[in-house]
């Protein structure tokens, strides 16, 4: 029976987020889906390298917490000035601009974080990936106007 009710609540506020997010839905669980494998190769690096240290990977996840609350306060701004242009009587198509620029650039940034990490365990890369990663990370950079402080 408790079994029963806890699927229940979790499909029951699973379903409301994901109404609720619409079309940022998918784009997140790709970011928190990234998120997992950067998080995992980084752990099989620090193994590999004999640095494991539970400090670190506390702060690795609380830092891709962190992000998530990156993506709340871009869906917060777009709410917000959807309803500011509402209310001032202008229509807008655009639900989650500011939300998806933020999920997009950091899942880019995560990806290419897996890539260096998979570099650093003997994988063998795929040098062109890594440079279009960079170049949509540059992108997004360059049309939002946001700098991740990493020079290329």
């Amino acid at each position: 029976m408790k079994q029963t009710v806890l699927k229940t609540t979790v499909a029951v506020l699973g379903a409301g987020l994901v109404s609720y997010l619409g079309t940022l839905a998918v784009p997140m669980l790709v970011l928190l889906g990234v998120m997992l494998l950067d998080y995992i190769t980084g752990m099989i690096k620090a193994y590999i390298r004999a640095e494991l240290n539970s400090k670190f990977g506390i702060k690795g996840i609380l830092k891709k917490l962190c992000y998530m609350v990156m993506v709340a306060v871009g869906a917060a701004v777009d709410y917000l000035l959807r309803g500011a242009v509402i209310g001032a009587g202008i229509t807008l198509d655009v639900k989650l601009f500011f939300g998806m620029l933020v999920t997009v650039w950091l899942t880019i940034n995560e990806l290419i974080s897996v890539m260096e990490n998979l570099a650093a365990i003997g994988v063998p890369g795929f040098p062109r990936l890594q440079r279009i990663l960079r170049r949509l990370r540059r992108t997004v950079a360059d049309e939002s106007g946001a700098s991740d402080g990493k020079k290329e």
